[in-house]
């Protein structure tokens, strides 16, 4: 009895680690969605122009890309957990100046420093999920921190929503908006001064005794053995850390891939329609503010019980084959609205585009949404990871920022029909399916000892045969 007890509170305290973990996911999710419902007040308050209302959306996106860059060696030098503390300290700097913004600069200058957060917590999340989950479960764990990118995004929409029209204490709904991202910034705070740091790390820096114990209590439960594992670790942590050259010179294919991966995510327009949703509906539709929100709301939840069923099924299906099921989905959703917008008249089409939107939040929650961080993470060397996770993240966050940047220019362009930026969107989901056919490999059911393994071993295979 009192074993079954303490194996459930292991189980408790390993899940509890995962969770606070992913919590930086969650106010990545929470600060690029809570501008989606404030930009328009934020638009009206400030008198600003459609491109510097854009700019607002898109400058997280600049300071995302530096923040990434930056924290891939410092995370090798100093580890996951320190770094994830300071980026929850920079994630309260950034969210109180932007409640607080008097003017367009200030606000540019607010959304930067959330930027550096949001960079840092792409970069690091992942990586630290990934490094601790055992290999069965690695799939599954590592789309945790999707699943909290969508509920941050969900509660940003409930957030939109519930102070939309209300300026409690004489201060402006939008400010109250953006002011609420502190509430996880301190949650992650506090909750990662009780996370463990990863056991790669500690091998790397010598704290073997350290590595060991939380290897056991991360495996209490699963088929993995934590001191094989550790064994296969040490060896590995045996060859020198390196740097960009390192990362070309040994893993060129996994670095090409990530950078694939990254840019077909985002050129997908996810964000596009993340980010602009009730602009999108206010704009080509003429809704109402508060039904496009209500609309971004619907999405989101769709968008979370999608990442919901993927963190249950990923263990169960090759990553190859849900990420060309993704495409699929998305190709033909993003097809049809675009036909269907340039074919019917505005108010014949809102109804079936928010259906298609729906569709298409489905296919890219359950497969690209998660599985580019997933599996970036375990095709990446680990003695060039942190600096390989940063260039895969700043990768996503530039294109991020250019689908998001020229939305709504693309918007005016195709006068105001949605059809035209989707019709784009879904040509490059139709590449991306043979971009993962030819060239990402398959990594479900191997440790990364043995993904990096025989990842090395492929390219110096080839690169022998090109001499």
């Amino acid at each position: 009895m009192s074993t079954s007890k303490n194996n459930n509170k292991m189980k408790f305290s390993t899940f509890l680690i995962f969770l606070i973990g992913a919590l930086g996911g969650l106010l990545f999710g929470f600060d690029t969605g809570i501008i989606s419902g404030a930009s328009p007040l934020i638009e009206t308050n400030f008198h600003l122009t459609i491109t510097e209302t854009g700019f607002i959306t898109s400058s997280v996106l600049v300071g995302s890309a530096i923040g990434a860059l930056c924290i891939g060696s410092l995370s090798d030098h100093y580890g996951r957990k320190r770094l994830l503390q300071w980026s929850a300290v920079l994630f309260l700097i950034g969210s109180a100046l932007s409640m607080f913004a008097v003017g367009f600069v200030s606000m540019i200058i607010a959304r930067i420093i959330l930027g550096f957060a949001v960079g840092a917590a792409s970069a690091l999340t992942p990586a630290y999920l990934v490094e601790l989950a055992d290999t069965k479960h690695r799939g599954s764990l590592g789309t945790m921190f999707q699943l909290m990118i969508t509920l941050g995004i969900l509660l940003a929409y409930v957030s939109n929503l519930g102070f939309l029209h209300h300026n409690l204490l004489g201060v402006r709904d939008w400010r109250w908006m953006l002011g609420s991202a502190l509430i996880p910034s301190l949650l992650l705070f506090f909750g990662s001064l009780i996370l463990p740091e990863s056991p790669r790390y500690l091998v790397k820096h010598g704290y073997i005794s350290r590595a060991r114990n939380i290897l056991h209590k991360l495996r209490a439960g699963t088929s993995d053995d934590p001191d094989k594992e550790l064994a296969g670790i040490e060896k590995l942590m045996s060859k020198k850390q390196g740097g960009l050259k390192t990362l070309f010179k040994i893993a060129t294919p996994s670095i090409l891939i990530t950078i694939g991966l990254m840019f077909f995510q985002q050129f997908a327009g996810i964000n596009a329609v993340i980010y602009f949703l009730p602009q999108i509906f206010i704009k080509s539709f003429h809704f109402a503010t508060s039904d496009s929100i209500w609309i971004s709301v619907g999405v989101g939840i769709v968008n979370f019980v999608s990442t919901v069923v993927a963190y249950k099924i990923m263990d169960h299906f090759n990553r190859k084959s849900v990420l060309i099921f993704g495409s699929i989905v998305m190709t033909v959703s993003l097809g049809l609205l675009a036909i269907l917008n340039y074919t019917l008249s505005p108010s014949s089409t809102a109804v079936p585009t928010i259906i298609l939107i729906m569709i298409y939040i489905v296919g890219f929650a359950v497969s690209w949404g998660p599985l580019v961080w997933v599996i970036m993470n375990e095709i990446l060397p680990f003695s060039v990871r942190g600096v390989g996770a940063a260039i895969g993240s700043a990768t996503n966050w530039i294109c991020d920022f250019i689908v998001s940047q020229t939305l709504l220019t693309l918007l005016t362009f195709f006068g105001n029909n949605v059809g035209g930026p989707f019709a784009i969107y879904a040509i490059l989901s139709f590449i991306s399916m043979f971009f993962v056919i030819f060239l990402v490999p398959e990594t479900r059911g191997k440790s990364l000892e043995q993904i990096e393994t025989n990842e090395i071993n492929r390219f110096h295979r080839k690169h022998a045969e090109t001499k």
